[in-house]
């Protein structure tokens, strides 16, 4: 008897913990989960240079298109040099990477969007591919506390 009840319970645990499991919210915020990801080291480090990292763990909502490391690579060397000594520089070029409000993947208007920054950031999807300017979104719609991190595969820079 006992054996039958297990058996019949079994299915039923089984389909709980899994919806448990997809339906679990993110425990980090956008800083956090930035600086959890190994892809991101670059990004993080320049967050805590210009000092938002306390402003990306915030109330937000925040969606930031990261550039990972691979990213910051094929930058002009010079380029990333320059920000690490221009604080005002760096701030502004992190920002443009940030949307305030919660833009998922599925949320996303071809069209254009106002940046933390000021500036005009190009958004285009078509079916599961998203792009941000010139950057492709490699890893989308990972969930944090106060938002989303989109991660992409170029730095974008503001408009002059």
């Amino acid at each position: 008897m006992q054996r039958r009840t297990w058996m019949t319970l079994a299915p039923l645990t089984a389909a709980l913990l899994m919806s448990a499991c997809a339906t679990t919210p993110a425990t980090t915020t956008v800083a956090q989960t930035i600086a959890a990801n190994p892809q991101l080291t670059t990004a993080t480090r320049l967050i805590n240079e210009a000092g938002l990292t306390e402003t990306l763990q915030g109330a937000g909502p925040f969606t930031v298109f990261v550039p990972n490391d691979e990213a910051f690579k094929a930058a002009p060397p010079a380029m990333v040099d320059a920000l690490g000594k221009d604080k005002v520089r760096l701030t502004a070029l992190l920002n443009y990477h940030v949307v305030a409000g919660l833009l998922t993947s599925v949320d996303i208007k071809n069209g254009s969007i106002k940046t933390v920054q000021g500036g005009e950031l190009s958004l285009y999807r078509s079916g599961a591919f998203v792009t941000a300017d010139e950057a492709v979104v490699t890893t989308a719609d990972v969930r944090a506390t106060n938002g989303v991190v989109h991660i992409v595969d170029k730095v974008l820079m503001p408009p002059r």
